[in-house]
């Protein structure tokens, strides 16, 4: 089973790349973050034509997600859920869509679709909903693997885990991608037990996944990694390989971001 994430940045406006790239990579499993429309307003069509069964969780101009799977899905989550003191409860951005993808009986895995808080600036307000999201986050992973399933946890973090995922630490740190509140947090949801695809498949490569429309990033490899794909421990013991789809920040009017995919037994 191959499962993907990418930050499209606008389905609609980036849609005749974005299905090129569902022709040639053919992932049986995808969640797509910044889709930037309500779920009317999706085209769902074009992926359902090409076999998909397609769930939405949008908002209009911003955020928006969704998760595509050529296999059965089920118990669809739509929304993290709340911190158990409410401090939340008002959240109504669309960041997190998560389902049961049922291949066959004896090999479901979950499949959570998330577009975490940038949290610029930092700090402020939006440093503070970031770090909360992520609590709520990891709460999730701890429900997760409570339950013991084969999960994997896929999307646009918003999060620098090393030195090696920038091309310039120094310039980076204090950002709110980059900063120490923020590397703690996200290692605490790592280290619940969860294995990072990417660098189980290349342990110290230069991946990058993000390179900014501004200042040349893409010509001068300037770029990030922060789109990431984390295994439970079931899902880690099916791991056959996983990638970054780079090629596709150098065509016509591309994402800022990349496809990036695991393979999973």
């Amino acid at each position: 089973m191959k499962i993907a994430t990418f930050n499209v940045n606008s389905i609609n406006a980036r849609l005749p790349r974005i299905l090129e790239w569902f022709d040639k990579a053919k992932p049986d499993v995808a969640v797509l973050q910044e889709i930037k429309c309500v779920d009317e307003k999706f085209p769902a069509g074009e992926f359902e034509d090409r076999g998909y069964n397609v769930e939405v969780h949008g908002q209009k101009t911003y955020n928006g997600v969704a998760l595509l799977s050529k296999h059965p899905v089920d118990d669809v989550v739509r929304g993290l859920p709340f911190l158990d003191d409410g401090s939340d409860k008002d959240d109504e951005q669309a960041r997190y869509i998560e389902a049961l993808v049922m291949p066959d009986a004896a090999a479901p895995v979950r499949v959570g679709g998330l577009y975490l808080p940038n949290g610029n600036p930092a700090p402020g307000p939006k440093y503070d909903y970031k770090l909360e999201w992520m609590k709520r986050l990891k709460k999730r992973a701890e429900k997760l693997l409570a339950d013991e399933e084969a999960f994997v946890l896929a999307g646009d973090y918003n999060v620098i885990p090393q030195a090696e995922d920038v091309h310039d630490p120094a310039a980076w740190w204090g950002d709110a991608l980059y900063r120490q509140e923020t590397l703690d947090a996200f290692r605490e949801i790592v280290n619940l037990g969860l294995t990072d695809a990417i660098r189980q498949a290349d342990p110290a490569g230069i991946l990058y996944t993000f390179w900014d429309y501004q200042r040349g990033a893409w010509e001068k490899d300037h770029g990030i990694r922060i789109d990431h794909l984390l295994m439970s421990p079931q899902a880690a013991d099916r791991f056959k390989s996983a990638g970054v789809d780079r090629a596709e920040r150098g065509k016509e009017k591309p994402s800022d971001h990349v496809p990036v995919w695991v393979e999973l037994a």
